[in-house]
């Protein structure tokens, strides 16, 4: 009998050891993110030793096949029959004898370096890049070495290039072109992920000689100068700790090419770590309910990168490292559904900072898609996509890419508040709604404009009103003498001649919301935005009356311990007309408003003048109205009354 118990309590403790070892392996299935965040070394980029030891846990030993290599086909067979394969290669062989545009002379780097033009030879760099992939996934269906030579020219001539940098991103002295150090950016991410996709999907099928410089190249310019910056060695990606669009874009291509490309399995365990650890700015340039002060379009460049390599990640690592989640899911669910929070109306987005008014869906959708299938975000109605690498996941994930046709209607909510970034959307439910973006924000948000309080007045599908966006990417464009990046090409006051400062220390403060069924009203105190000593109280007030056609009113009410000069703006690429000293009216294509203005304190001068500044994204001959007191006074506020008209 003693002898039975003995066994018994054996078998017992066999059976609870075996319980919480399931516990504990079900507890390591997945890697803990925000456990691994806590493990690193005083906020560097490069893991720490213990932060290594958990990756090895995730991480394959073996590099990461983002899709079957050409002699796999059974994958690339059923990709042939399809519709998406068929246009696919049907696109490849129209361009088949189309020469690469690299390198690019010396000549030209330099001159794109000191000018800032991009037009010499960001097209070509692009055409070259887009072409080579796409005669890479086009020899893969195809499988008849039709594309071969030229692809192996292609790779040459990548090859060939003293720099991958676009030549504005090097520096005065131009040590990319010369050889003195190795950076990458948005452009050479592209490069080394265009050589790794020749190199692991067409394998033997390339020449050797080729296959070994290309991979010899891509690990010199892009993972060691990676892991090198990561590590400190020197400040030359600097982006690995920016909060803006190119963090998770140069990552993403890092990442690949690192995984993919590496022979060495620790430089891939320590770049998926360094990413993991990079992408903790990134997200932190989100506010916690989504708010991308980057604009509609570099969401979807940036957030849509992020996405990519959430998706190339948890492929390699069969799941077990999941930046979809990352260390905030309600975070990341909120990014995801940006687009349609942000969207105003007909499928229109307010330009601030350097955003567009149209969304860049559509070019490409693919962060519209992902977002839909793990953030629950409507979903898009049509596939395309501007890369290779985002088609593969395409063509690897039918669950994601499948069903695109959807029935759902979106219903747009009357008010959007991203409270925690001060930016509302009242939104009218007129027949042609007249609707209005507004935002307090602070003046060190990414791609700034110094443009606390501004905003964008939308009737019907016409921007008629407010901030003109972005400048074209030309030289100057990122000047701080750039006046259309400055509060003075914005609807915002203008105080003894000063405008806002930046930093961000100078920003707006949201005093009051009331959101009605017919009107909304904002309060937000904006004087923290300005270095004026003298001024007491600069208060905007936004108001949205929703009955019959609409008005929104936008007042201004200003206090200073001494007399000060006092003006407002009125931005806009309409046609005007000044009727008055306190009317004039707006044109656009399809709509006209009204605008009267109201002053208390004194009386206002109208005082109209082009904006100097030609390349805006988002049209031409843009105007700033001046809306100023005709002298200076202690205290008063003017009030720009819109409303629309019908003729």
């Amino acid at each position: 009998m003693k002898l039975l118990k003995i066994i018994q309590s054996y078998f017992l403790l066999i059976l609870i050891a075996l319980i919480f070892s399931c516990k504990s392996s079900a507890q390591e299935s997945v890697l803990d993110i925000n456990s691994y965040l806590a493990l690193a070394d005083n906020d560097k980029i490069y893991p720490s030793e213990k932060q290594i030891e958990m990756l090895e846990a995730f991480v394959p030993n073996e590099a990461y096949q983002p899709a079957p290599n050409i002699n796999s086909r059974v994958f690339w067979d059923k990709i042939a029959i399809s519709k998406s394969g068929e246009d696919y290669l049907a696109e490849a062989s129209s361009l088949l004898d189309k020469a690469p545009e690299v390198p690019i002379s010396d000549e030209i780097y330099r001159r794109a370096n000191k000018e800032g033009n991009r037009g010499i030879y960001k097209p070509r760099y692009y055409r070259t890049m887009d072409r080579l992939e796409r005669f890479i996934l086009a020899e893969c269906i195809e499988n008849k070495g039709r594309f071969l030579a030229q692809i192996e020219v292609y790779m040459q001539a990548i090859m060939d290039m003293k720099s991958w940098l676009h030549p504005n991103h090097d520096n005065r002295t131009n040590n990319n072109l010369e050889g003195k150090s190795i950076t990458i950016d948005l452009g050479a991410r592209k490069f080394g992920t265009d050589l790794t996709l020749a190199i692991v999907l067409l394998g033997d099928k390339l020449n050797s000689q080729i296959k070994i410089e290309a991979s010899s190249l891509v690990q010199k310019r892009i993972t060691d100068s990676y892991l090198a910056s990561c590590r400190g060695e020197n400040k030359l990606n600097s982006w690995i700790r920016s909060t803006s669009n190119w963090n998770s874009v140069c990552n993403s291509g890092t990442i690949f090419s690192t995984i993919a490309n590496s022979t060495n399995s620790h430089d891939r365990i320590v770049a998926i770590g360094s990413a993991l650890n990079s992408a903790t700015f990134y997200l932190s340039g989100f506010g916690d309910d989504g708010y991308c002060s980057e604009g509609i379009g570099y969401w979807s460049y940036g957030f849509g990168h992020y996405l990519y390599m959430a998706q190339t990640i948890y492929d390699y690592t069969d799941g077990k490292i999941d930046l979809f989640k990352f260390n905030s899911a309600e975070k990341l669910k909120n990014v995801g559904n940006f687009p349609e929070n942000f969207e105003i109306q007909n499928l229109n987005y307010a330009p601030f900072a350097d955003g567009n008014i149209v969304a860049a869906n559509q070019k490409g959708n693919f962060p519209y898609a992902l977002s839909a299938y793990y953030y629950e975000a409507l979903k898009s109605d049509h596939f395309k996509f501007e890369e290779a690498s985002e088609q593969l996941i395409a063509w690897s994930h039918e669950e994601i890419f499948s069903n695109s046709n959807t029935s759902e209607t979106k219903v747009l909510p009357d008010v959007t508040y991203f409270d925690t970034s001060g930016m509302i959307i009242s939104r009218g439910k007129q027949e042609i709604p007249f609707s209005i973006a507004i935002k307090a924000g602070h003046n060190a948000e990414n791609h700034n404009h110094s443009d606390v309080g501004t905003y964008t007045i939308l009737f019907g599908k016409d921007y008629i009103t407010g901030d003109i966006g972005a400048p074209s990417y030309t030289a100057g464009s990122f000047s701080k003498t750039n006046k259309a990046r400055s509060s003075w090409g914005h609807p915002v006051p203008r105080i003894n001649n000063t405008l806002q400062s930046n930093g961000r220390e100078f920003k707006g403060e949201v005093l009051k919301t009331d959101f009605k069924m017919n009107s909304d009203e904002v309060v937000m105190d904006i004087k923290p935005a300005y270095e004026i000593p003298a001024l007491k109280l600069l208060k905007r007030t936004m108001i949205n009356d929703k009955i019959g056609a609409g008005t929104i009113r936008i007042k201004d009410d200003f206090e200073a311990s001494e007399n000060v000069t006092f003006g407002t703006t009125i931005m806009t690429f309409s046609k005007y007309e000044i009727l008055d000293n306190n009317t004039l009216t707006l044109t656009n294509k399809n709509q006209k408003i009204k605008v009267n203005i109201l002053s208390e304190g004194g009386a206002i001068k109208i005082n109209p003048e082009p904006v100097p500044v030609k390349a805006l994204r988002n049209g031409k001959d843009a105007i700033r109205i001046g809306v100023d007191f005709v002298d200076p006074i202690k205290k008063g506020s003017i009030t720009v009354v819109y409303t629309p008209m019908f003729e």
